[in-house]
């Protein structure tokens, strides 16, 4: 049996037909940038996420970038966020020439860890927390970070708070929505999110005025009106077909959302009918609202070799994330060493997302948990 860690086909196959009517208006109009289409997205965007604003832009890397730069962070600067995560998070810091701070996660949810930001910057000199600017909390997997503490620590030293909530969108914290807590919520519409385009792009929230007119300044190279350039941005543009493809499967999205919840529960059933409690660890669901975007379990050991055994077995599984960010290359310059944050880095050595999308079915399911008990039971027996 083939079970691929995603199905975007058999996504596809369902709205293929409306996808080549808005694909036939969008060709016949030759209107590809911005225009009535984005805004259309926007609006619906802002009212799911229950903000006032959301601005469409070229990617959820951009949106994080250019909420940075909304922001006013660059050089000098530093910025506090997680050491395990997409690489876009920490990157964008780095552009902008601040310096990432990085802390280590929650154990069970893999978020970051309020706990460890507050350390992080009780442990700071005073000129070091001069140069502190803003957070950036990243919501792994479709479930929101522990955000009160978060929000009270950025009131307490006056952060701005970025939401990457790139993998999240329509998760909630205590009834709150995704993007709508901090100064700004950054969503990623990469194809294989639970909202995705046919392409890149991403979108911005936030419930600011001031900054939502600044976004949309510095989303066209910083010209307000054009050709006029008070600020330098940069070329974050959303395509117009992009939106449309968005704000079409944003009216399946909940749908889909719950075929995702069900699967996960139908997972749990499986992995404990199986006996595999104490070799399994099944994701946590801390907040109100998981939408699933990966469905990520942690495993005692073994996780290389269950990965070449499940994909040998025709099982599509994805490691998020091998290496965490302290231990990236190209962040030598911070100085980090390994254990510095043990608990990411037991994450990326531990963990395996398996399928999770809608169309999954009862059987493909059944497969993968079968072939994870295979593989235990021959690893456990006597040689």
């Amino acid at each position: 049996m083939k079970v691929p860690l995603l199905d975007l086909k058999s996504q596809y196959k369902t709205i293929k037909d409306d996808v080549l009517k808005i694909a036939e208006e969008v060709f016949e109009s030759q209107y590809f940038i911005l225009g009535p289409r984005v805004d259309a997205l926007e609006k619906e965007i802002a009212e799911y996420c229950s903000t006032r604003h959301a601005v469409g832009v070229s990617s959820g890397t951009d949106g994080l970038l250019l909420s940075l730069m909304t922001a006013d962070i660059g050089h000098e600067d530093s910025v506090i966020t997680t050491a395990y995560t997409f690489f876009a998070t920490a990157g964008s810091i780095v552009r902008t020439g601040a310096r990432p701070v990085f802390v280590d996660i929650d154990p069970d949810t893999y978020n970051i860890s309020p706990e460890w930001v507050e350390k992080a910057i009780a442990d700071m000199s005073e000129q070091e927390r001069a140069k502190l600017k803003a957070i950036i909390p990243v919501y792994l997997y479709g479930q929101c970070a522990d955000m009160d503490p978060i929000l009270k620590i950025a009131e307490k030293y006056n952060l701005i708070v970025i939401e990457d909530a790139a993998q999240a969108i329509g998760s909630e914290y205590r009834n709150r929505r995704a993007g709508s807590m901090g100064d700004f919520g950054c969503f990623s519409f990469f194809p294989s999110k639970n909202l995705g385009a046919f392409g890149d792009g991403g979108i911005v929230t936030t419930n600011s005025d001031d900054l939502y007119d600044k976004l949309r300044i510095l989303r066209v190279h910083g010209s307000s009106p054009k050709y006029y350039h008070k600020v330098i941005g940069g070329n974050f543009r959303l395509d117009a077909f992009q939106a449309s493809i968005v704000s079409l499967k944003l009216k399946h999205l909940d749908k889909w959302t719950k075929k995702r919840q069900e699967n996960a529960g139908k997972y749990r059933t499986l992995f404990t009918d199986a006996g595999l409690e104490d070799i399994v660890k099944l994701p946590v669901e801390r907040e109100s609202r998981h939408i699933y975007n990966q469905f990520v379990i942690t495993l005692k050991d073994k996780r290389d070799e269950l990965r070449r055994f499940l994909n040998d077995a025709g099982i599509g599984v994805e490691i998020y994330y091998p290496i965490p960010m302290h231990l990236q290359e190209c962040f030598s310059y911070l100085n980090y060493k390994k254990a510095n944050f043990p608990v990411a880095e037991h994450a990326a050595s531990h963990t395996l997302a398996i399928p999770v999308y809608p169309e999954l079915s009862e059987d493909q399911q059944e497969y993968v948990v079968q072939k994870i008990k295979e593989f235990y039971s021959a690893a456990d027996s006597p040689q």
